[in-house]
């Protein structure tokens, strides 16, 4: 039997329809000017209010920043940096959430107990620099990758995860059929655990391609540095490099500041476009995975 809505019913809907639209505008405009920035004539950008669409087609803002060395460089480590570092992640994060998630492991309280302190209490900046230091990976690949190869937070979903989704029978019969641990692991689990995986995944990575306080600590030579620290050099402190700062020489003088804001709303876009490509990858796992492994076992 259908029921029909009543007008309160109705009025409830339209009154959160309109919220949920207000708040998603609010939301997602700085991105929307941001795009419609970078596409639109710099002289033309602040003409209204709220600009809704690109203003005076321009694309001279995107030719002039892929021509630029620096960026394509800053966007090659960046690459190396989130794609290794995030397949080492991936590694230490599943090697420390499965033993935990098993109920037979011994001091599992323990282990538990020791991964949620560092959560809350850490050696500090100093003694992190002198400790990276003494290893000999200050101003190297590994100072971006081998720090943070753990995320406790992450660990702890993904320990639920497997307590919540991983059949104890499973896993018995597995070991009655003369499986190891580690045949168990890659044969077994991870074949059922896709989706925290791509959690997991779209988590560290999106984290380690926004990174850039890392290597603003701990690299000194300017090819090693990511595309973040290229943005942030443009945006915060209004640096380019030097094929960057040619092309601005060689502009009139009135043209100048608006050259420079259409390459830097360029930047952005560049510098956003793979995370915002990566995450419809995995946005079919991610309600999935982040909400069962957020629950308690």
């Amino acid at each position: 039997m259908k029921v029909s809505a009543t007008k309160g019913d109705k009025l409830f809907n339209t009154i959160n329809i309109l919220l949920v639209s207000l708040i998603a505008l609010i939301i997602l405009y700085p991105l929307i000017f941001v795009v419609n920035a970078s596409f639109s004539d710099p002289t033309r950008i602040y003409e209204v209010p709220l600009l809704l669409y690109p203003r005076g087609l321009n694309v001279e803002g995107y030719k002039e920043v892929l021509k630029s060395s620096d960026i394509w460089t800053g966007f090659r480590n960046a690459v190396i940096y989130t794609g290794l570092g995030t397949v080492i992640n991936l590694i230490v994060t599943t090697i420390a959430a499965y033993p935990l998630s098993r109920s037979g492991l011994r001091g599992k309280r323990f282990f538990t107990l020791f991964f949620t302190i560092t959560m809350f209490f850490s050696g500090g900046l100093i003694p992190t620099y002198l400790v990276n230091q003494q290893l000999g990976i200050v101003n190297t690949l590994w100072v971006m990758i081998l720090p943070g190869a753990l995320g406790v937070y992450n660990m702890i979903l993904m320990r639920t995860y497997f307590s919540q989704n991983i059949p104890n029978d499973l896993i018995e019969s597995a070991y009655i059929d003369g499986a190891n641990d580690l045949w168990l692991l890659w044969k077994v689990v991870l074949p059922l655990a896709t989706p925290i995986i791509a959690v997991m995944a779209m988590f560290y990575g999106v984290g380690r391609w926004n990174s850039y306080f890392d290597a603003l600590i701990y690299l000194q030579d300017r090819a090693k540095y990511p595309l973040q620290i290229i943005l942030r050099e443009i945006l915060v402190q209004g640096q380019f490099g030097q094929d960057m700062n040619q092309i601005i020489a060689g502009s009139a003088e009135s043209e100048l500041l608006m050259l420079k804001m259409t390459l830097k709303y360029s930047v952005v876009i560049v510098s956003s476009l793979p995370v915002l490509l990566f995450y419809p990858v995995v946005a079919k796992y991610f309600e999935k995975g982040i909400l069962v492994g957020s629950i308690k076992g």
